[in-house]
């Protein structure tokens, strides 16, 4: 399933816009080819969505405070757009997500909470709409066995010192990238979010932990399906979403990760001057150099697998000012060594680049 363009959504971020909660609504502004008709939030209605959040869409997007005055604008489908740990709906929310079905919305629904099995849901849920529980495990996963690695496609992976910082934006800036200079590119969605924006991929986090690693190996297989060949040394790139940290004392996503998409080039995430993991702070984040090393000895495994090089860094620089987002990047690029770069602010291609250049494991 995917959210078409015709679709209208409502995104309901209450406290979110400003917050650090509003992973899924930021996503779906960016990324999706929906059309986003509002977002919900009481604290910020009417405001710039823009002015506050430096997402720009084709056509404006208010923000109002309601859900009424999000069915008087046309939204036809509601998604609460938040990421909150251990993912259920708010419980203040329900009522509001009950008004819009009754008043003729679907609902998309990236929570870990099943709203398909609700009652209340269910039975406020109109006859021509739907309710799509994105995070649901595949039926009939494999166990993994690395076959990733017989694909003749490089497969760069996102890899971070922390959650939320920014793996599927890097990875979905640099597949566009490869896509605007003619590489044949495919984006492999491993969350909720980045399956509501390209269709596939699998929510990894809804995966049984026998069949991770074969379900991130399926994902990585059907993608590569729809890559032409192309000649090198381009060739072709998939770019697989990343979850989670290796420093995170809460995060098990990454070897999964690592194992089923048996990754030729990584690209480490990091934001901007942060020290330590944000929910678990006694946690102090490694010099960078560091952490890219620790990554690189897990996909080799002490020389057992082909092993994957930390070819440069995303850093994430949200919350600086463009001139100290250069300074930023060019720090971090004289203390690493590697290519960095912010790709949201300047884009893909210097990364991108380093990626071409890297030569394939044997």
């Amino acid at each position: 399933m995917q959210l078409s363009s015709n679709r209208k959504l409502a995104l309901l971020m209450h406290d979110a816009v400003l917050g650090t909660s509003g992973k899924m609504g930021f996503g779906l502004l960016r990324y999706s080819d929906a059309q986003v008709t509002c977002v919900i939030d009481q604290v910020t209605a009417g405001q710039d969505l823009a002015a506050l959040t430096g997402i720009c869409r084709p056509t404006p997007v208010p923000i109002v405070a309601t859900i009424t005055e999000a069915l008087a604008l046309g939204a036809d489908t509601l998604v609460p757009a938040i990421a909150p740990a251990g993912g259920i709906l708010p419980g203040d929310w329900r009522q509001e997500v009950i008004q819009g079905l009754r008043g003729g919305m679907s609902l998309v629904n990236g929570l870990h909470e099943r709203m398909t099995e609700a009652t209340d849901f269910r039975e406020a849920l109109t006859p021509d709409a739907f309710i799509w529980d994105v995070r649901q495990e595949p039926p009939e996963l494999p166990n993994g066995l690395g076959r990733a690695q017989e694909l003749s496609a490089r497969r760069v992976l996102t890899v971070g010192t922390d959650m939320a910082i920014g793996k599927m934006t890097t990875s979905l800036e640099l597949h566009r990238a490869a896509q605007r200079k003619n590489i044949p590119s495919a984006f492999v969605a491993t969350g909720q979010i980045g399956i509501c924006i390209s269709g596939a991929g699998i929510a990894l986090d809804a995966v049984r932990v026998d069949f991770a690693s074969g379900g991130v190996e399926w994902a990585v297989l059907e993608a590569a399906k729809s890559l032409p060949p192309a000649p090198r040394p381009a060739g072709e790139i998939l770019w697989v979403e990343g979850q989670g940290s290796l420093l995170h004392p809460a995060s098990t996503a990454w070897l999964p990760l690592i194992r089923g998409s048996m990754p030729t080039q990584l690209i480490l995430c990091h934001r901007a001057g942060q020290e330590s993991v944000m929910r678990a702070a006694w946690v102090k984040i490694p010099p960078l150099r560091a952490v890219a090393a620790l990554y690189e000895a897990v996909c080799a495994g002490a020389g057992a697998l082909p092993g994957a090089r930390v070819v440069g860094i995303a850093l994430n620089c949200a919350h600086l000012t463009d001139d100290q987002a250069r300074a930023a990047c060019a720090q971090t690029e004289a203390q690493t060594g590697l290519p960095t770069q912010d790709v949201v602010r300047f884009g893909g291609d210097k990364l991108l680049e380093a990626v071409l250049c890297d030569k394939m494991p044997s």
